[in-house]
């Protein structure tokens, strides 16, 4: 079977000095312990040990070809989002990054296919670089679940989508910077708690405030890890919709309808979620994601799927490479 993995991230060798260059700190750095093993620094603390699959493109492609990956789809690792920051630096980071990205592509630009990243706080400046990248050759976009406060309901977000569908840039809406951190602070809690909820609030926004109603059908957009909690939690949500009117107040119909309007990846690590989570959204709306280099993604990839009882062939296929050829236009 043919497999393309859409949902895999880089993160660069080294970062130029925004510090230095913007007079400001927080930025990442990147510390290389020796040649295969570095850490992210925030502010001289450690955020996460990375490997040298986060940026070296030829570990990358011996990986695939272990693993039977035809394509991979990457983006940028979310801490390098930056947008707390001013729109002028966040774009310059997001415009060296894009630059980044499609240097790590060419090794193998007909196996290796990046996302962009653009600065959300300013939709002008989010418009102009989408459309830069995907001129380039960026295969869509990876946008952070919310700015701020701002979920993804906000005018200027949705105003983003609506762009984003009128240039035909596909759209993976990846959650970060998780809700009560200081409630989770051990046992990676933010990652296996406030991630899968930020992405149900970030679909929930789409839906209950009617924002599906504005956006047009051509707009392709994919949520991370299986969407979260959504697909579980579809039913408490239509029965809130029916019986409670502050729910319904800006969504004309019934939630659940509108899960033709997005596509989720696969990351769900138990063949009874995957199970669950096809039947709910559709063989045709779930592509392979495997999260990879990190270690909270499938360590072999599409082997949930290839390996599934419950699953035919054609849908295998379609989940391991027919839905993502689609999305992101493949097979132009």
């Amino acid at each position: 079977m043919k497999l393309i993995d859409m949902h895999a991230h880089f993160f660069p060798a080294s970062l130029p000095d925004f510090a230095a260059r913007f007079n400001s700190q927080g930025w990442p750095q990147v510390v290389h312990k020796n040649a295969e093993h570095a850490d992210i620094l925030i502010d001289g603390k450690l955020f996460r040990p990375i490997t040298h699959a986060c940026w070296d493109s030829q570990k990358r492609l011996a990986d695939m070809d272990k693993l039977g990956i035809d394509i991979q789809i990457m983006c940028a690792t979310p801490v390098l989002f930056a947008y707390h920051r001013p729109v002028e630096q966040a774009l310059a980071l997001a415009a060296w990054l894009n630059d980044q990205a499609l240097e790590l592509c060419t090794p193998d630009s007909q196996r290796l296919k990046a996302l962009c990243q653009v600065p959300m706080q300013d939709i002008d400046a989010a418009c102009a670089e989408v459309s830069r990248c995907m001129a380039n050759g960026h295969v869509g976009v990876q946008i952070g679940n919310h700015v701020g406060l701002k979920n993804l309901d906000d005018e200027g977000i949705v105003t983003f989508l609506h762009h984003c569908a009128d240039i035909g840039a596909p759209v993976l809406i990846h959650p970060w910077d998780m809700m009560a951190p200081e409630r989770m602070p051990k046992y990676m809690l933010p990652w296996l708690v406030a991630m899968p909820a930020e992405t149900q609030l970030s679909i929930l926004s789409l839906i209950l405030s009617g924002a599906f109603e504005r956006l047009p059908r051509s707009l392709k957009v994919c949520f991370a890890h299986g969407g979260g909690s959504f697909p579980y939690l579809i039913g408490r949500v239509d029965n809130a919709w029916k019986h409670r009117d502050i729910v319904r107040e800006d969504c004309p119909n019934l939630p659940s309808s509108y899960m033709d309007r997005f596509y989720v990846d696969s990351a769900v690590f138990h063949p009874d979620a995957l199970a669950l989570l096809v039947k709910t959204m559709g063989e045709e709306r779930v592509m392979l994601g495997s999260d990879y280099p990190f270690p909270l993604g499938e360590q072999v990839i599409g082997e949930l799927v290839k390996s599934h009882d419950g699953l035919g062939a054609q849908t295998k296929q379609r989940i391991l490479a027919d839905n993502a050829a689609e999305f992101f236009n493949l097979n132009q």
